[in-house]
Parts: C-alpha cells; sequence; structure tokens
C-alpha cells in the first residue's frame, strides 16, 4: 500500500497505541535550551534520571543577549543559563555554553551539528522545531511536561495528525526567496489551515531549494497551524548532511543513506488535503497585520476591512489596522519603518546573511538594523567572507548569535509602537514587544527596508 514519508516515519517509530487514539512514539533525539530548566527541576525532584542522555543535546539561545559583551540584565536570566549548564553537565548530556563556537539557536545548530537527520523524530520545547522537517525528519515542539517526560522515557504520547501535501511547481521569479514562498502559503490556506495536520512540501519549487531555504519553510509550518513541515530528502539533503559532526560515518552513512532514499512518499500515496501553488506566479511579500496570515505581494496595498463580509473576520483586520497604524489602501511601499531586525531561527544562516549584505553593500542604512547571526559558527563563517565588514560599513550593527529580538526574552525588544522590519516568524501584538509592530520579510527585504527606511520593493533595488 503506498505510504506517505509522514506515515513511513510515524510507523517506525510507534511503541505502543493507547486509549483515546494517542500513541506512543520512540524519541531519536531531544534539543533542549534553557525553557528546558523547569522540566530538569521536576526530574530531580523524583530522584530520576535522565534516560538517554546521549540522544539530548542543548544550547543556550533564547536568554543570552547579542550584544558583544553585554551583562545579562537581571539575575533571573542569568539564574536560567546557568542552570542549563548545570543541568546538563550533572545528566551527562551535551552543551553547547556561553564561550562555545557551536552554540547558537537550537534550530540552526541542529542541523548544523548533524543532529537532525532523515528518518528521526526530533523534539525540542520550542514551537518552531518543525525547522528540523527541512531534512526529512518528523520534528515538532513540545510542552515543558512533555520535555520532562522525554527526557525520562525517551518517549511520547501524541495523537497522529492528518497529511497534506503542499505543491509548488514552476520556477521563482528574480528577488523571491523561501521567505516569500512560505509567507505566501500561509496567507493562502490561513494560519488555521494547516490545524491538525503535518505538511509535506513538494514540487520543482523545493526540489531546488537549497537546505537553508527548505528550512526556512518548514521553519514557518507551525505558523500555519500545522503539527509539522517535511521535505523529502535528496540529493541535496544527503550532501548537506555527509561530513558533519554528529552525522554517521564509513558504512554507518551508507546504511544511512539507504534508508533515507526510502522515506520520499510513494507514487500514489493518498494525502488528506492537496494544495497546488504556482511559483512562477509569486512575488516578494511582507505582512501588514499582526498574524503571518495577513501578507501580500510588496506591490498590494493594506486591505480595507469594509470589504469583509464576515463580521469576525472585519472586526480582526479593524483591531490588526489600529495596533500597527495603517490605513486602509496604503500602499505597501509607503510604509516607513523604524529599525530593521535580521536574524532569529528563520532566516540566520550563512545564505541569509549573503542575501543580505549583497543589498546593503555599497548602500547606507537609514534606520538602527541589526544583524544577528543564527550560531557562533555562521558568525565565524560569514566574518571569514567578509559579510561583517560590509555590513559595518553600511551602518549595520553586528551582533552575537542567538534568538535576539524575535521573541525579546533577554531584553532585547523594539519600543512601543515602533515599526520593525524582521525576518522573524511571528508578528503578534507585543512579540518583538510591548506594543511593537512588525512586519515579516525576507533578508533581502529586510535589508531594502534599512537602506530606504521603508518596505522596499526588493527587485528595484
Amino acid at each position: 500500500m503506498a505510504r506517505t514519508m509522514f506515515e513511513k516515519i510515524w510507523a517506525r517509530h510507534v511503541v505502543a497505541e493507547g486509549p483515546g487514539g494517542q500513541t506512543l512514539l520512540y524519541i531519536d533525539r531531544h534539543l533542549l535550551h534553557e525553557g528546558s530548566t523547569a522540566a530538569f527541576v521536576r526530574l530531580a525532584r523524583t530522584g530520576r534520571r535522565v534516560r538517554r542522555p546521549d540522544l539530548c543535546v542543548a544550547t543556550a539561545d533564547h536568554y543570552v543577549l547579542t550584544s558583544p559583551g553585554a551583562p545579562a540584565p537581571d539575575a533571573e536570566i542569568r539564574d536560567m543559563v546557568q542552570s542549563l549548564g548545570d543541568n546538563t553537565a550533572r545528566q551527562g548530556i551535551v552543551y553547547f555554553g556561553q564561550g562555545d563556537a557551536r552554540r547558537g539557536i537550537v534550530h540552526v545548530i541542529g542541523p548544523e551539528q548533524g543532529l537532525t537527520l532523515p528518518g528521526m523524530v526530533l523534539v525540542c520545547g520550542d514551537s518552531h522545531t518543525a525547522t528540523h522537517g527541512a531534512l526529512g525528519a518528523l520534528a515538532f515542539g513540545i510542552g515543558s511536561s512533555e520535555v520532562e517526560h522525554v527526557l525520562a522515557t525517551q518517549t511520547l504520547w501524541q495523537r497522529k495528525p492528518k497529511t497534506m501535501r503542499i505543491t509548488v511547481d514552476g520556477r521563482l521569479g528574480a528577488g523571491v526567496s523561501a521567505k516569500d514562498v512560505i509567507l505566501a502559503i500561509i496567507a493562502r490556506i490561513s494560519a488555521a489551515g494547516g490545524v491538525g495536520h503535518a505538511l509535506e512540501y513538494a514540487g520543482a519549487v523545493f526540489g531546488a531549494m537549497s537546505m537553508a531555504e527548505r528550512l526556512t519553510v518548514c521553519n514557518m509550518s507551525i505558523e500555519a497551524g500545522a503539527r509539522c513541515g517535511m521535505v523529502a530528502p535528496d540529493e541535496t539533503t544527503y550532501a548537506y548532511i555527509k561530513g558533519r559532526p554528529f552525522a554517521p560515518d564509513g558504512e554507518a552513512w551508507e546504511r544511512a543513506v539507504a534508508y533515507w532514499k526510502t522515506l520520499p512518499s510513494d507514487a500514489g500515496a493518498a494525502f488528506d488535503r492537496e494544495v497546488r501553488v504556482d511559483g512562477a506566479q509569486l512575488a516578494p511579500t511582507v505582512t501588514w497585520g499582526t498574524s503571518p496570515q495577513d501578507a501580500l505581494p510588496i506591490t498590494g496595498r493594506v486591505p480595507d476591512p469594509a470589504a469583509t463580509a464576515d463580521a469576525g473576520r472585519r472586526a480582526s483586520l479593524e483591531r490588526a489596522l489600529a495596533y500597527m497604524g495603517l490605513s486602509a489602501g496604503m500602499a505597501l511601499t509607503d510604509v516607513t519603518v523604524d529599525r530593521v531586525f535580521i536574524g532569529s531561527c528563520t532566516n540566520s544562516r550563512l545564505e541569509d546573511l549573503r542575501a543580505a549584505a549583497a543589498v546593503a553593500k555599497g548602500r547606507r542604512a537609514v534606520v538602527p538594523a541589526w544583524i544577528v547571526p543564527g550560531s557562533g559558527l555562521v558568525k565565524e563563517a560569514a566574518e571569514r567572507e567578509g559579510l561583517d565588514r560590509i555590513f559595518r560599513e553600511a551602518g549595520f550593527e553586528w551582533r552575537e548569535a542567538g534568538c535576539s529580538m524575535c521573541v525579546g526574552m533577554n531584553g532585547e525588544t523594539a519600543r512601543e509602537r515602533e515599526r520593525v522590519a524582521s525576518t522573524s516568524n511571528r508578528n503578534f501584538e507585543g512579540r518583538q514587544g510591548k506594543g511593537a509592530r512588525t512586519h515579516l520579510m525576507s533578508p533581502a527585504m529586510a535589508a531594502a527596508a534599512a537602506v530606504t527606511g521603508r518596505l522596499t520593493d526588493v527587485r528595484q533595488l
């Protein structure tokens, strides 16, 4: 019987079937960050140890400051980072802490270190764990009590989601990136369109994407309400993984690749829902509202709530426009920005920084602009290529690795009513600071906003 990639991976990891449609899954990899502290405390309180410390890896990302040499803003944040180091040392878990060049955003270092492999079930206490599905893994975020359960048992109870295939064929035009693709998809299916589903991205556009681009797309699957997002492993995947520190090698590599080649969905496999998009019709895309689904081509205009028949949706649009300080019918290219943030687990890899640098080179930022690499290794690689010099000469601020302003847990936030052109993944009210107004876009589009002071069609630069 023809099966989808999701079904193949799920079936391989079933430990037991339980009541109420619950399935106990075996977990291959557990990634941890400072938010795991409470789970470690509860584990210690019951006198239990981590069952498989060799399958766990931790890093500090959410609470560390990215301003070079800056002290932690308060004792609580210092304690969160220190506690992760103490707990991982006590339990024998590999930890990339401060001072380690490998430290970085958990969803950047997983693939970077070869910790994420096709066919795995991978979890982390962070909603954007869907990122790792770009390598053909079944990866999803879990809550604090679930983190404790995985630490103690290396298993997790889950309900099996439905499947949805999103096929994007054709060829992307100049200036159109992976971020534009996923924003356009979410705008089409809505922020609730993937609820209860595992997404598989297929078609010529994804086949042509680099691994960094696929990671961007899968990262934002959660913004469509999906449980996870996946791309079938192929030669691009194998080339990316080969030689990475935690990847298999020698005979183990050959066996692994042989297994990975069995993972793509079978011809004729049935999905619960199919969505098709013409990649040639996509344009550079930005958000205008307070949900990732509030996205339009940069050539568009702010929508008019009065044109919406549904009363609930109309009220939602009115609230979004009021929060964002925008007027119906306003051209998106007339929207000025106060600050630019280029970073996050969505767009902080070397390829993303190259795209931003290509726009920044020879120009000058007219608003404050931060560049936050996704890991210490990304930062080192960018500096070897001279990207840091390009950014500094253009007036951008070159910072240390971390989550930074994407979520603002470390105090790195925008001011109230400050408008931010951001490469992050969420534009919710208050996401980047109380009252901050976030517009999501690609690294190239964010760099274009930095040098023009407004939302700008990068194709014009």
